[in-house]
């Protein structure tokens, strides 16, 4: 398992491991692209968010190396699929050798 405490992602691009993409289908309420920003901004560590979306449906991607909260948050918020989690570090192993 990776050591991420001594990573500078200033410096390393693949300081974040994961690339999380998602999609949140509204539940009950309508979905809110600002305060899920907000959220995951405060609340998760990571680069490269996008939030995109309206009311009824959002598109997440987040480079980060927790990608199983960012997950739990989001489900919280609504109708959670076609989820695609993405080792950077393993893709970018591969293309090198």
């Amino acid at each position: 398992m990776a050591d991420f405490v001594n990573i500078d992602p200033e410096e390393d691009a693949l300081a974040y491991r994961y690339d999380t993409q998602l999609l949140i289908d509204r539940r009950d309420e309508d979905l809110d692209e600002d305060a899920i920003t907000d959220y995951i901004t405060e609340h998760f560590e990571g680069n490269s968010l996008i939030v995109a979306g309206d009311e009824d449906l959002i598109k997440i991607h987040f480079h980060t190396n927790y990608p199983w909260k960012v997950l739990e948050y989001c489900n919280t918020v609504g109708e959670i699929y076609d989820i695609v989690v993405e080792d950077m570090v393993r893709q970018s192993a591969g293309l090198q050798g």
